[in-house]
Parts: C-alpha cells; sequence; structure tokens
C-alpha cells in the first residue's frame, strides 16, 4: 500500500513540474496519474522503463510491456489494499496480487528521472565559507 501512496506522489510531483502549477493533480488512480502527464513525460518514463526495467524484473514472453501496462495493474492499489481489514470497504474485484520488485524498480526508475529534471546549487550566505 506504501509503494503505491509512494508512486503516487512520484506521479503527482512530476505532474507539478510538467505544468508548473502549484497543485497536483486528484486522485489515487497510477494509471490516470501517468496519462495526466504531457506527452514528453509520459515518453520518457516509458522508454527508461522499457530499457532499464522491465527486461530486469519481470518476463513476458516476449510481449511488449510498458510503464502504462504496470501503472494500470495497479492502479487502485492504494485504495484497494489500504483497507484490507475492512472487507465492506473492497470492492468486489480487488486485485489478486501485487507486483512488488516491479513497482519498486519503477519508482526508483521514476525518482531518478525526476533527478534530471533540475539541479540544485548550493548558496552560501556571505557569512559562511567555502570548504
Amino acid at each position: 500500500m506504501l509503494l503505491s501512496f509512494a508512486m503516487e506522489l512520484a506521479m503527482k510531483a512530476w505532474f507539478v513540474f510538467d505544468y508548473n502549477a502549484a497543485e497536483a493533480k486528484r486522485g489515487h488512480n497510477l494509471s490516470e496519474l501517468f496519462e495526466a502527464l504531457l506527452p514528453e513525460s509520459k515518453e520518457r518514463l516509458d522508454s527508461e522503463f522499457r530499457r532499464s526495467v522491465a527486461p530486469a524484473s519481470m518476463d513476458f514472453f516476449g510481449q511488449e510491456y510498458g510503464i502504462r501496462d504496470l501503472l494500470s495493474s495497479h492502479a487502485n492499489s492504494f485504495v484497494d489494499w489500504r483497507y484490507l481489514h475492512e472487507t465492506i470497504k473492497l470492492p468486489e474485484k480487488r486485485p489478486v496480487g501485487f507486483h512488488q520488485s516491479a513497482i519498486i524498480a519503477t519508482l526508483e526508475m521514476v525518482l531518478v528521472e525526476f533527478r534530471k529534471r533540475y539541479r540544485t546549487i548550493e548558496v552560501l550566505r556571505p557569512w559562511q565559507s567555502e570548504s
């Protein structure tokens, strides 16, 4: 559940940078959050996913598999899994599995790509000296 939430926050942060917005798109659906990104961002993330994540963590019998496929298969995992102990709140067709290693690898890839979008510079105050 927390991995899904972390992916949600990563997608929302990417959205804020894409649109230079003060607020992110609302909702928990990972697939919808991904589709709300700019086309260039979606292509960038999908290309990197296919290059670094898909071949290393999954075997799809030669099928094309992109970040959209992973995010749509886990689209509502945060909502579906956060109330697992409360059967009343679960949808009739709750997910039967969660590909934890794939989500971890994808989240790490998204964060690495996100860090490439900006640079940080240390600003020294007049009374500080460079070390």
